[in-house]
Formats: structure tokens, C-alpha cells, sequence
């Protein structure tokens, strides 16, 4: 592993643990040459199926892209780095388990709405507005409207308790 900071190959690893439900292999390693730290992820790869974009283009999954995209929505809000690792996770885990060979962009989109929904409605807002591509306050209103009207399990202050 090429460390980040000085390039060199030479590194020990100081730590390793198993996280997100044993299927990523977290390292901490330090490196030889400049003495920095530093942490890798190892994690199966697996042949996803490929994405087929609106425009009719495929392309390869980018767990990046989609990272990106879920911390966007996520700014100042209370969602853990450790949460949308998991969300894109539980995408690529859906996708492998598809059996499809291509998938629609709007399926992966769906997906990650979905367990984004469950942590935090207002960055869920943020996504479907981008993902969606929402053109007036009309469209706002109405993801809005829905969402208030699905039963939430809330505390005591909730709506129609009391």
C-alpha cells in the first residue's frame, strides 16, 4: 500500500478490525519512510452489475460518486460518516444480490433514498431534490407533502399524540 503522504510502499500495520457487519476490514498503518498514519478499507470486490444512466449510457458503479452525492445532502446535518458508508454498503449489497446484469440509475437512487429516509428526512429532502431534479417549489412541496403524511414513530411531542 503507497503511503498518501510520501509515496513510498514501505508500512506496517498497527491495527486491523473488522466493521459494518464484518465485511470491511479496516487498517491503520504507519508508514516507514515519513512515520505518518494512516487507515485503509479492504473489502470484497464484487462484479456489480452495471448502471444504466438515464441518457441510455452504462457505466461501471462509482461508490464514490454515490458517496459524494449522500454527503452533499448530509451537510450540516447529524449523519455519520459511518452511516452513509453503510448506505452505499447496503446499495452495493442489493446490487450484487440483484442477479441483473445492468441497473437503472434510478434504482440505485431509490435505494440509497430509501436508508437515507430512515437517519435524516431533511438531507432524504436534500437527495430526492438532486436525484429527483426538482424544478420549482412545486415538486419540493409535494416530496414534503408525502412525507409528512407517512406515519413516523416519534416521542411524545409528536403530531396527534398527547
Amino acid at each position: 500500500m503507497r503511503c498518501p503522504f510520501c509515496s513510498t510502499l514501505d508500512n506496517k500495520v498497527i491495527d486491523s478490525r473488522l466493521s459494518q457487519a464484518g465485511e470491511v476490514t479496516r487498517r491503520r498503518r504507519e508508514c516507514e519512510g515519513c512515520k505518518r498514519r494512516y487507515t485503509t478499507y479492504e473489502r470484497v470486490e464484487r462484479t456489480l452489475p452495471l448502471v444504466v444512466k438515464e441518457d441510455g449510457r452504462r457505466q461501471p458503479f462509482d461508490r464514490e460518486k454515490l458517496l459524494s452525492g449522500l454527503r452533499r445532502a448530509c451537510v450540516k446535518r447529524p449523519v455519520s460518516a459511518e452511516v452513509l458508508e453503510s448506505i452505499v454498503d447496503g446499495v452495493q449489497r442489493a446490487m450484487a444480490g440483484s442477479g441483473e446484469q445492468e441497473l437503472s440509475s434510478a434504482w440505485l437512487g431509490e435505494r440509497a433514498l430509501e436508508a437515507l429516509r430512515e437517519h435524516d428526512e431533511v438531507a432524504y429532502v436534500r437527495f430526492a431534490s438532486v436525484y429527483r431534479d426538482f424544478q420549482g417549489v412545486g415538486e419540493f412541496l409535494r416530496e414534503l407533502a408525502e412525507l409528512t403524511n407517512v406515519p413516523r414513530e416519534r416521542g411524545p411531542d409528536a403530531e396527534g399524540t398527547g
